[in-house]
Protein backbone atom coordinates (compact mmCIF):
# COMPACT_ATOMS: atom_id res chain seq x y z
CA UNK A 1 0.00 0.00 0.00
CA UNK A 2 1.76 3.09 -1.12
CA UNK A 3 1.95 6.54 1.53
CA UNK A 4 -0.99 8.35 -0.09
CA UNK A 5 -3.40 5.34 -0.14
CA UNK A 6 -2.66 4.69 3.46
CA UNK A 7 -3.29 8.54 4.07
CA UNK A 8 -7.05 8.36 2.61
CA UNK A 9 -7.92 5.71 4.00
CA UNK A 10 -6.81 6.67 7.65
CA UNK A 11 -8.65 9.93 6.56
CA UNK A 12 -11.47 7.90 5.88
CA UNK A 13 -12.03 6.10 9.28
CA UNK A 14 -11.67 9.10 11.18
CA UNK A 15 -14.67 10.54 9.30
CA UNK A 16 -16.17 7.26 9.98
CA UNK A 17 -15.57 7.33 13.67
CA UNK A 18 -16.67 10.97 14.12
CA UNK A 19 -20.06 11.02 11.32
CA UNK A 20 -18.97 13.97 10.01
CA UNK A 21 -16.35 15.67 7.45
CA UNK A 22 -15.97 18.95 9.93
CA UNK A 23 -15.55 17.01 13.51
CA UNK A 24 -12.97 14.94 11.42
CA UNK A 25 -10.85 18.02 10.12
CA UNK A 26 -10.89 19.89 13.64
CA UNK A 27 -9.37 15.71 14.87
CA UNK A 28 -7.23 15.64 12.11
CA UNK A 29 -6.05 19.63 11.73
CA UNK A 30 -6.40 19.92 8.22
CA UNK A 31 -9.13 21.93 6.15
CA UNK A 32 -12.42 20.38 5.59
CA UNK A 33 -12.03 20.66 1.19
CA UNK A 34 -8.48 19.30 1.85
CA UNK A 35 -10.23 15.82 3.84
CA UNK A 36 -13.32 16.16 1.12
CA UNK A 37 -10.81 15.77 -1.74
CA UNK A 38 -8.89 12.58 -0.03
CA UNK A 39 -12.52 10.93 0.54
CA UNK A 40 -13.80 11.92 -3.12
CA UNK A 41 -10.05 10.41 -4.31
CA UNK A 42 -10.08 7.24 -2.33
CA UNK A 43 -14.62 6.92 -3.61
CA UNK A 44 -12.76 6.85 -6.95
CA UNK A 45 -10.62 4.27 -6.68
CA UNK A 46 -12.71 2.19 -5.13
CA UNK A 47 -15.69 2.93 -7.74
CA UNK A 48 -18.63 3.17 -5.05
CA UNK A 49 -19.72 5.47 -2.33
CA UNK A 50 -18.64 5.19 1.51
CA UNK A 51 -20.96 7.42 3.00
CA UNK A 52 -24.32 8.75 2.56
CA UNK A 53 -25.33 11.70 3.89
CA UNK A 54 -28.65 12.23 6.09
CA UNK A 55 -29.97 14.94 8.43
CA UNK A 56 -27.77 13.46 11.68
CA UNK A 57 -25.00 13.81 9.07
CA UNK A 58 -22.87 10.75 7.46
CA UNK A 59 -23.55 7.35 7.43
CA UNK A 60 -21.43 4.19 5.95
CA UNK A 61 -22.51 2.73 3.00
CA UNK A 62 -22.84 -1.02 2.51
CA UNK A 63 -18.88 -0.84 0.58
CA UNK A 64 -17.55 1.95 3.69
CA UNK A 65 -19.28 -0.56 6.32
CA UNK A 66 -17.11 -3.32 4.11
CA UNK A 67 -13.99 -1.46 4.12
CA UNK A 68 -14.14 -0.10 7.82
CA UNK A 69 -14.50 -3.32 9.09
CA UNK A 70 -11.88 -5.08 6.86
CA UNK A 71 -9.07 -1.81 7.11
CA UNK A 72 -9.65 -0.23 10.99
CA UNK A 73 -8.36 -3.37 13.11
CA UNK A 74 -5.71 -3.34 10.79
CA UNK A 75 -4.72 0.23 11.28
CA UNK A 76 -5.65 -0.49 15.16
CA UNK A 77 -3.39 -3.34 15.41
CA UNK A 78 -0.33 -1.21 13.56
CA UNK A 79 -0.30 1.55 15.54
CA UNK A 80 -0.68 -0.65 18.74
CA UNK A 81 2.26 -2.08 17.52
CA UNK A 82 4.09 1.12 16.46
CA UNK A 83 3.21 2.48 19.98
CA UNK A 84 4.48 -0.73 21.99
CA UNK A 85 8.23 -1.44 20.21
CA UNK A 86 7.91 2.95 20.80
CA UNK A 87 7.22 2.54 24.48
CA UNK A 88 9.77 -0.89 25.37
CA UNK A 89 12.77 0.84 23.57
CA UNK A 90 11.60 3.97 25.09
CA UNK A 91 11.67 6.26 22.32
CA UNK A 92 10.84 9.97 23.82
CA UNK A 93 10.88 12.11 19.68
CA UNK A 94 8.35 13.72 18.07
CA UNK A 95 5.56 15.93 19.16
CA UNK A 96 3.89 17.03 22.39
CA UNK A 97 1.00 19.09 22.16
CA UNK A 98 0.38 21.04 25.33
CA UNK A 99 -2.40 23.18 26.75
CA UNK A 100 -1.99 25.51 29.79
CA UNK A 101 -3.87 28.40 31.36
CA UNK A 102 -2.88 31.83 31.07
CA UNK A 103 -0.75 32.09 34.41
CA UNK A 104 1.01 28.65 34.44
CA UNK A 105 3.47 30.10 31.55
CA UNK A 106 4.66 32.62 34.11
CA UNK A 107 6.24 30.80 36.29
CA UNK A 108 5.51 26.71 36.34
CA UNK A 109 5.09 25.61 32.65
CA UNK A 110 8.20 27.53 30.72
CA UNK A 111 10.70 25.82 33.25
CA UNK A 112 9.27 22.34 32.55
CA UNK A 113 9.66 22.96 29.11
CA UNK A 114 13.14 24.13 29.27
CA UNK A 115 14.18 21.39 31.03
CA UNK A 116 12.27 18.71 29.44
CA UNK A 117 13.30 19.91 25.73
CA UNK A 118 17.00 20.42 27.45
CA UNK A 119 16.92 16.15 27.89
CA UNK A 120 15.27 15.35 24.94
CA UNK A 121 16.34 17.46 22.33
CA UNK A 122 14.28 15.28 19.54
CA UNK A 123 10.68 16.24 21.22
CA UNK A 124 9.00 19.51 19.70
CA UNK A 125 6.80 21.24 22.05
CA UNK A 126 4.07 23.32 21.70
CA UNK A 127 1.64 24.84 23.98
CA UNK A 128 -1.41 27.18 23.63
CA UNK A 129 -2.33 29.25 26.39
CA UNK A 130 -5.93 29.48 27.06
CA UNK A 131 -8.68 30.00 29.45
CA UNK A 132 -9.61 27.07 31.96
CA UNK A 133 -12.76 25.65 29.65
CA UNK A 134 -10.48 25.41 26.58
CA UNK A 135 -8.00 23.73 27.87
CA UNK A 136 -10.63 20.96 28.65
CA UNK A 137 -11.85 20.88 25.67
CA UNK A 138 -8.36 21.08 23.44
CA UNK A 139 -7.73 18.00 25.60
CA UNK A 140 -10.91 16.40 25.38
CA UNK A 141 -10.57 16.37 21.57
CA UNK A 142 -7.11 15.47 21.04
CA UNK A 143 -5.94 18.45 20.22
CA UNK A 144 -3.46 18.62 22.85
CA UNK A 145 -2.10 15.37 24.44
CA UNK A 146 -1.61 17.11 28.05
CA UNK A 147 -3.45 20.04 29.58
CA UNK A 148 -2.81 21.74 33.15
CA UNK A 149 -5.77 23.63 34.50
CA UNK A 150 -7.00 23.95 38.06
CA UNK A 151 -9.31 21.02 39.48
CA UNK A 152 -12.14 23.01 39.87
CA UNK A 153 -12.64 23.35 36.00
CA UNK A 154 -12.20 19.47 34.82
CA UNK A 155 -15.49 17.76 35.20
CA UNK A 156 -15.14 15.43 32.50
CA UNK A 157 -15.72 11.34 32.49
CA UNK A 158 -13.41 11.67 29.58
CA UNK A 159 -10.22 12.98 31.25
CA UNK A 160 -7.95 11.58 33.93
CA UNK A 161 -6.29 14.43 36.64
CA UNK A 162 -2.89 13.98 38.38
CA UNK A 163 -2.53 16.07 41.11
CA UNK A 164 0.58 18.59 40.74
CA UNK A 165 0.82 21.31 43.31
CA UNK A 166 -1.75 23.96 45.68
CA UNK A 167 -1.08 27.24 44.88
CA UNK A 168 -2.48 30.19 46.83
CA UNK A 169 -3.38 34.07 45.28
CA UNK A 170 -2.36 37.74 46.26
CA UNK A 171 -3.03 41.11 45.86
CA UNK A 172 -1.08 42.59 43.28
CA UNK A 173 -1.23 46.73 43.90
CA UNK A 174 1.26 49.33 42.48
CA UNK A 175 5.02 49.84 44.42
CA UNK A 176 3.97 53.18 45.02
CA UNK A 177 1.01 52.01 47.20
CA UNK A 178 1.28 51.61 50.79
CA UNK A 179 0.83 47.89 51.56
CA UNK A 180 -1.53 47.40 54.63
CA UNK A 181 -0.28 46.12 57.96
CA UNK A 182 -0.54 42.31 58.34
CA UNK A 183 -3.69 40.56 56.95
CA UNK A 184 -5.84 42.23 54.19
CA UNK A 185 -9.29 41.42 55.05
CA UNK A 186 -11.13 40.95 51.33
CA UNK A 187 -14.61 40.95 52.64
CA UNK A 188 -14.00 44.67 54.74
CA UNK A 189 -11.59 46.32 52.20
CA UNK A 190 -11.21 44.84 49.11
CA UNK A 191 -10.00 47.24 46.72
CA UNK A 192 -11.25 47.62 42.81
CA UNK A 193 -10.02 44.59 40.76
CA UNK A 194 -8.89 43.87 37.08
CA UNK A 195 -10.55 40.22 36.25
CA UNK A 196 -10.64 37.84 33.95
CA UNK A 197 -13.62 37.34 31.92
CA UNK A 198 -16.64 34.97 33.09
CA UNK A 199 -15.63 31.26 32.39
CA UNK A 200 -12.16 31.42 33.19
CA UNK A 201 -10.68 29.44 36.55
CA UNK A 202 -9.64 32.64 38.41
CA UNK A 203 -12.94 34.96 38.06
CA UNK A 204 -15.06 31.42 39.24
CA UNK A 205 -12.91 31.50 42.32
CA UNK A 206 -14.02 34.68 43.10
CA UNK A 207 -16.99 34.66 42.15
CA UNK A 208 -17.81 31.96 44.90
CA UNK A 209 -15.51 33.35 47.83
CA UNK A 210 -18.29 35.52 49.42
CA UNK A 211 -16.14 38.46 48.65
CA UNK A 212 -18.07 41.49 47.04
CA UNK A 213 -15.78 43.19 44.47
CA UNK A 214 -15.87 45.92 42.36
CA UNK A 215 -15.17 45.18 38.48
CA UNK A 216 -12.47 48.09 37.44
CA UNK A 217 -11.94 46.20 33.96
CA UNK A 218 -11.93 42.80 32.33
CA UNK A 219 -9.19 41.53 30.19
CA UNK A 220 -8.27 37.99 28.79
CA UNK A 221 -4.50 38.34 29.61
CA UNK A 222 -2.20 38.87 32.45
CA UNK A 223 0.02 41.07 30.56
CA UNK A 224 -2.92 43.32 29.91
CA UNK A 225 -3.99 42.90 33.39
CA UNK A 226 -0.59 44.05 34.97
CA UNK A 227 -0.33 46.79 32.45
CA UNK A 228 -3.75 48.37 34.12
CA UNK A 229 -3.02 47.72 37.40
CA UNK A 230 0.32 49.66 36.89
CA UNK A 231 -1.40 52.25 35.42
CA UNK A 232 -3.96 53.06 38.49
CA UNK A 233 -6.78 50.93 37.17
CA UNK A 234 -6.99 48.54 40.03
CA UNK A 235 -5.58 45.73 41.77
CA UNK A 236 -5.81 42.25 40.69
CA UNK A 237 -5.80 39.18 42.36
CA UNK A 238 -3.17 36.23 40.85
CA UNK A 239 -0.96 33.72 41.89
CA UNK A 240 1.57 34.51 44.64
CA UNK A 241 3.80 32.31 42.40
CA UNK A 242 3.93 35.20 39.60
CA UNK A 243 7.66 35.94 39.94
CA UNK A 244 8.66 39.13 41.11
CA UNK A 245 10.65 39.94 37.88
CA UNK A 246 7.24 40.37 36.27
CA UNK A 247 5.84 42.28 38.69
CA UNK A 248 9.19 44.78 39.06
CA UNK A 249 8.74 45.27 35.03
CA UNK A 250 5.47 46.76 36.03
CA UNK A 251 6.50 48.32 38.82
CA UNK A 252 4.09 46.48 41.10
CA UNK A 253 4.20 44.44 44.34
CA UNK A 254 2.63 41.59 45.69
CA UNK A 255 0.57 41.46 49.12
CA UNK A 256 0.55 37.90 50.01
CA UNK A 257 -1.61 37.93 53.04
CA UNK A 258 -5.50 38.07 52.23
CA UNK A 259 -8.41 36.77 53.71
CA UNK A 260 -10.10 34.55 52.80
CA UNK A 261 -7.85 32.35 51.79
CA UNK A 262 -7.88 31.74 48.65
CA UNK A 263 -6.46 28.14 47.25
CA UNK A 264 -6.37 25.80 44.10
CA UNK A 265 -4.98 22.96 42.82
CA UNK A 266 -3.35 22.27 39.88
CA UNK A 267 -3.85 19.01 37.88
CA UNK A 268 -2.33 17.82 34.86
CA UNK A 269 -5.32 16.30 32.23
CA UNK A 270 -5.09 13.62 29.62
CA UNK A 271 -7.66 11.56 28.08
CA UNK A 272 -9.15 8.42 29.93
CA UNK A 273 -9.33 6.16 26.97
CA UNK A 274 -5.90 6.41 25.46
CA UNK A 275 -2.31 5.47 27.21
CA UNK A 276 -0.35 8.31 27.81
CA UNK A 277 2.64 8.02 25.29
CA UNK A 278 6.34 7.37 26.33
CA UNK A 279 6.81 11.34 25.48
CA UNK A 280 3.72 12.43 27.15
CA UNK A 281 4.37 10.11 30.50
CA UNK A 282 8.07 11.53 30.62
CA UNK A 283 6.72 15.19 30.26
CA UNK A 284 4.49 14.58 33.26
CA UNK A 285 6.89 13.06 35.33
CA UNK A 286 9.36 16.35 34.77
CA UNK A 287 6.13 18.17 35.70
CA UNK A 288 5.53 16.27 38.96
CA UNK A 289 8.87 16.72 40.09
CA UNK A 290 9.05 21.00 39.31
CA UNK A 291 7.13 22.46 42.67
CA UNK A 292 7.07 26.20 42.36
CA UNK A 293 8.24 28.50 44.69
CA UNK A 294 7.69 32.72 45.50
CA UNK A 295 10.43 34.36 45.08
Amino acid sequence: MNHELDSKIRSFLCISMHGSISKASEHLEISQPSLSRQLASLEAFVGRPLFKRTGRGLILTDAGTHLAASAGPAFIAIDSALTQIREQFGVTQGNLRLATVHTLTYYFLGAVVARFVHENEDVNVSFMARSSTEVVKLVESGRAELGFVYDSAVASAELVSQSLFMESMCIVIRAEEVAPQGTLDLHEACPRLVVFPQGYALRRMLDTSGITYTIAAEVETVDAMLELVSSGVGACILPSFIPSRVLEQYQLKRVPDITPALTRKVVAIFKSDQEPSAVTREFLRRAAQTIPFVD
